[in-house]
């Protein structure tokens, strides 16, 4: 499945639009990693945690995608969108997701 940001695939023709499919994926962060993330905060540095976790979810979300969009047919899906926010009461969980357009290209 190939998976694109652009709305076109250079030098191929797209014969099919099959439409929207998307993935999402919702996280949560543990105690731990919200303490060792305060401490980079005031110290600075990477958080090596968080980033693990975000991109474990881009991925889980961009597969979620892929997968519905072969189900439909599709080769490819092109457009592709990212979206991050935080959800929950205290705005402890993460919710990522992807968007794009299933297409069949030749």
């Amino acid at each position: 499945m190939l998976l694109s940001t652009t709305n076109s695939i250079e030098g191929k023709s797209i014969s099919t639009y099959y439409g929207i499919v998307s993935g999402e994926t919702i996280i949560g962060a543990n105690v731990f990693k919200d303490l060792f993330a305060g401490i980079r905060d005031i110290i600075g540095g990477r958080s090596g945690s968080y980033e693990k976790v975000l991109r474990e979810a881009k991925e889980t979300a961009l597969q979620e995608m892929s997968e519905q969009a072969q189900r439909m047919g599709a080769n490819a899906v092109i457009g592709i969108d990212l979206d991050y926010e935080t959800v929950g009461s205290s705005g402890s969980m993460l919710m990522v997701t992807a968007c794009g357009t299933a297409v069949f290209y030749q």
